[in-house]
This record gives C-alpha cells, structure tokens and sequence, in this order.
C-alpha cells in the first residue's frame, strides 16, 4: 500500500524518531478510511477536494479528525506532544476545543425529550452552543424559576450529538480490525510487533465509554469525593437533572490553562505545579486502596478559573490505580536507589499481566541501570522510560490501567510544558512524596512494621531496609561498577593514563 492517502502524503506528519513507522501509520489511516461506510467516507473526501489546493497537510488532518470522533479523541490526546510538528500541533489543539455554533435544531429536539418533566420556562438555554466536544455539544442553561435548584444559578447541559451512537460504533468496529492489521504490517515492514491489537481494543473500550454520560455522572460524584480537601481544585457539581443523554452541571468560568500568557511566569509554574499535582501525584501518593485519575486531560478539559483554581471538566473517560500496582512502582525505585537489578525485574514481572522474556527484560534492566551509573538520577523520568522499553524491548505487558495511565501522563507532560517551561513532572512528583511522608510520620510510630497503609506505600521495614542495609550495599555496587569498567578501559587501551 502506498505511504499517501488518495495523493495526500501524511508520512511527514511522523516524527522523526518514528520515521520507521511511518510506512505503518500511513497504512493505518488507509485502511480506516476504506473501511467507513461509503456516505461517510464520500462526504469526507468531497470536504478534502472543497479544500484550497494550497492547503497544508496538516489542515486536511484536522478536517479529517473533526469528522470521526474516535480520530478526534486521539488527535486532542496528541495535540500537545512536543515530538511533533508545531504546525501539526497547532492545527491538532483547535480539536481540544472547538468553539461553539448556533445550537442546531437537532441538539434542541434531543433537550426537549429528555427533559421534558422539567416545567415550560424553568430553564433558559443561550442560543448558541459554548463548545462542541468529538461525541458531545455543551449548551449553556440559566434557571429561571423556584422549582429547579441547583448548585448555582447558571450551568451547562452536556448534550451527545443525534445520532453519535452509530457513528462511533461504526468506528469502534473497524479499530477492532486495525489492530489485527497493524500487527500484520508490523511483520512485512519488519518492526518490532507490539501487540498493537490487544492496546487498541483497551482504548477501543475506553473509547465506547464517552457515550456514557450515566458514568460520566458517576464519575463527577467520585471525583468531587477525591478532591474534596484539595483546595486549588474544582469539580463540577451536578444538577439534579441529568439524563443517560444529558450531564448537567455548574457552569465553570475560565479558561484553558495554556492560554495564560496574561500571567508571571512564577504563576504559570504555580498552575503547571498544581496540574502535576491534582493529575498525577495524588492519584499516586493516596492510601486509598483505588485512586480515580483522569484519563483524558488535554488542555480543552483544564480551566483556570477566575477564583483561581484548577477546574477540571469532562470525566466520561477514567481510569483508576489499584494500590498494590503502585506498591510495585515504588518497590522498583527502592531497586533502583539500591542499584539492585534482580529487584527491578522482579518488580516489573509483578505489574506485567503474563511472565515476561526474562533475558529480554534483564538487557532492559541492564541499560537501565547504566544510566543510573552514568549519573542519571532513578526519578520520574527514568522509571517511565525503563517502562517503555520493558513493553518495546521486552514485550512485557502491563495493565489496561497502567496503560491508561501512562498515556495520561504522556497527555500531561505536554501541557505543563506549554503552561510552563520552568515546571516538571520529574521535579512535583518527589516533592509531593516528600510531603506525604512527612505527614505520615506520627501514624508511622504506631503503625506495624511491614504495614504499607500509606500514601507513599512504603512500610518501616521498607524503609529500614533500603536505609540501613540497601545503601551501603548499593555504594558497594556503584564502587564495583567503576572500578570494573576502569579496569576494562585499560585492559583496551593500557597507554591512557
């Protein structure tokens, strides 16, 4: 199959570290393409030619993505990830938030059904929509009589658009034959297999969720009870009336949190800080036996709002942290500290859903490790890493979960970074650890030695062990690392000095 799409070469719209897969992704788009229903896919390729001649790849993308709503949910996922084309990002954050329309007749008859029980005047829609999502149009309402209450006076009906239920089923059903096929190209363009079929069908899965606005309605209840003491962030409240096909909730005023150039820089960091924060440090640094996170935080679902807070909007799409998973994440950077690699690779079998290539997995650990000897510090960043390559290299295979999260991060990364170039993941997330411990100090005294009921997930022994025991042992291992490759360095070249 040629690397362009009916004359339109996307290939360059790969990064360049990527550039092997870019045969692949091209494909990819073919085959979804010629496998939508033919009304669809003719009234695609009429708005392509209706496009000026002189319009860029990128352009046509976009077009392209606002049209099928699984393709548009990747394209905001994506938007931010700095490895791509900045025009190819630009293009891809208009999707995070389209602006709103004439609210279409079709969007009223939907209101008026489901809401029906509500009493004729008791509530005021504006007559043009505040924003259009990839499954969903948000209507803003104000009430306008006693027999409705609410938490506040003014607030925003999340609609599913008519008929989005067959769209996205349509889609849904061909990504279950994309995966197949993408492995199978996999093999004739000779890159390494990733089992692309079972990681599509979990955002398959995760995907069909957004028509759910019932669980999303769940979800905000969950949330709101999460955050409840975290006082730089706000979560919708929930109107008495919502619907299987409506979420109504408070209207939030704000706005997105990568456009605040208005601020200091020491405020961009303050907002950049405060994402990595509520996103992804209390999801892991939280006692809860299950941690809710959000599994769809592009920039168009984070408001800075004027009582300067951290709204954060749409939850159709989550995901949650069982607490022994992140138990293992925090016993393999006790590894790492320990420059222990039998403990690394232990730890990752014990997050991976099948028993992993042990040679395989010990080169990973190995090449790991070698940073660390280099001088690279076992934080944030290197775990991530050595992840990814477990799963690259090693064909390990972890959670849905965990790979919802790890996408949600990678999501995360790319906003903070264009909140605030000062900010970081590698540099919150420890900080907030230590914070944690701190508070747990008094409970610690009473606590059972191998009792890991807390935040950071580590018992006393843990902590005995890695202080008193593992440290000079991994002092130990850092000198013996040294002095061997010195001693191989000469035995190469006996004349260095």
């Amino acid at each position: 199959m040629p690397q362009d799409t009916w004359g339109v070469d996307i290939t360059p719209l790969v990064p360049e570290i990527y550039a092997a897969y870019r045969p692949l992704v091209a494909d990819a788009v073919a085959f979804f393409l010629q496998h939508l229903s033919a009304p669809r896919l003719a009234a695609i390729l009429a708005e392509q030619q209706a496009l000026p001649s002189d319009v860029g790849v990128a352009q046509r993308l976009t077009s392209l993505l606002f049209h099928c709503p699984t393709l548009h949910k990747l394209g905001q996922l994506v938007a931010r990830n700095r490895r791509l084309d900045r025009e190819l990002r630009n293009r891809l954050q208009a999707l995070e938030t389209m602006p709103g329309t004439a609210c279409a007749e079709a969007v009223k008859q939907v209101i008026r059904s489901e809401l029906r029980d509500i009493p004729e005047g008791a509530l005021r829609l504006d007559a043009t929509a505040l924003a259009e999502a990839s499954v969903s149009v948000v209507v803003p309402f104000a009430l306008t009589s006693g027999e409705l209450s609410g938490p506040a006076d003014n607030g925003v009906l999340k609609v599913l658009k008519p008929g989005i239920e067959e769209l996205l089923e349509e889609e849904l059903a061909i990504w279950s034959k994309l995966g197949r096929f993408i492995d199978e190209r996999c093999e004739y363009y000779k890159i390494p297999p990733l089992n692309y079929a079972e990681s599509l069908a979990a955002i398959r899965e995760l995907l069909a969720q957004e028509i759910r606005l019932d669980r999303e309605q769940r979800h905000l209840a969950e949330a709101a009870e999460f955050y409840k003491d975290a006082k730089r962030v706000r979560i919708p409240s929930l109107f008495p009336f919502c619907t299987s096909r409506i979420t109504a909730m408070e209207r939030v005023y704000g706005r997105k949190v990568t456009d605040m150039d208005a601020l200091s820089e020491r405020q961009r960091r303050w907002l950049a800080n405060t994402v990595v924060e509520a996103l992804i440090a209390q999801p892991v640094w939280t006692p809860l036996e299950t941690a809710i996170f959000h599994a769809d935080p592009h920039a168009g679902n984070l408001f800075f709002t004027e009582d300067e807070r951290l709204a954060i909007l749409d939850w159709s799409l989550t995901g949650y942290l069982d607490k022994v998973e992140r138990i293992h994440m925090v016993q393999l950077l006790l590894g790492a500290l320990t420059l222990d690699p039998k403990r690394i690779a232990r730890e990752i079998a014990a997050l991976a859903q099948t028993p992993p290539n042990e040679s395989a997995l010990r080169t990973v650990v190995d090449k790991a490790l070698g940073k660390l000897y280099a001088g690279e510090l076992p934080g944030f960043r290197w775990s991530q890493s050595l992840l990814d390559n477990a799963s690259l290299s090693a064909g390990v295979q972890f959670s849905r979960e965990l790979l919802l999260y790890r996408k949600s991060v990678l999501t995360i990364e790319g906003v903070v970074a264009d909140i605030s170039g000062t900010s970081s993941i590698g540099r919150v997330l420890p900080a907030s650890a230590i914070r944690q411990f701190l508070c747990e100090l008094t409970a610690r005294t009473l606590a059972p030695p191998t009792s890991r009921h807390f935040g950071t997930h580590l018992s006393n022994l843990d902590l005995l062990f890695s202080l008193y025991w593992g440290g000079p042992t991994a002092v130990a291992r850092f000198l013996a690392h040294h002095w061997q490759s010195g001693l191989m360095a000469l035995i190469r070249d006996p004349a260095e000095p």
